[in-house]
């Protein structure tokens, strides 16, 4: 059993998710809307959907045991130990067309999607 102080960081191992520097702009922007500078982009894999897996991209301020951390230009990304897996490799994007609007994850772990697109395998 190790003591840790609850002044040391926990140890924090990188991923493998990129982030675009469209991406990345967009995060933050959306952080100055906020008015906040202690939060983080947070990616993680749920089970859900009719595929079986849903991504969740939110906005935390905590940092977790076993989390896995990244930084893009000031944009600090943030996967769950559980997610890394299934994530590595992926990229998040920003679109914004006249046709759709949002953050887009290429998964080359993803085997298929549901036909909403909102889950996969």
């Amino acid at each position: 059993m190790t003591d840790v102080s609850l002044t040391e960081k926990p140890e924090l191992s990188t991923h493998g998710v990129g982030l675009t520097t469209t991406a990345a702009s967009k995060v933050h922007s959306l952080l100055e809307q906020e008015g906040r500078d202690d939060l983080r982009l947070r990616v993680a894999v749920q089970p859900g959907g009719c595929s079986g897996l849903v991504y969740q991209l939110y906005f935390d301020e905590r940092l977790l045991d076993g989390d896995a951390t990244r930084d893009f230009d000031g944009v600090e990304v943030v996967v769950d130990r559980m997610s890394v897996p299934y994530l590595d490799g992926a990229t998040i994007d920003f679109e914004d067309t006249i046709q759709k609007q949002g953050f887009t994850i290429d998964n080359p772990n993803a085997g298929g999607s549901c036909a909403c697109g909102d889950s996969f395998h």
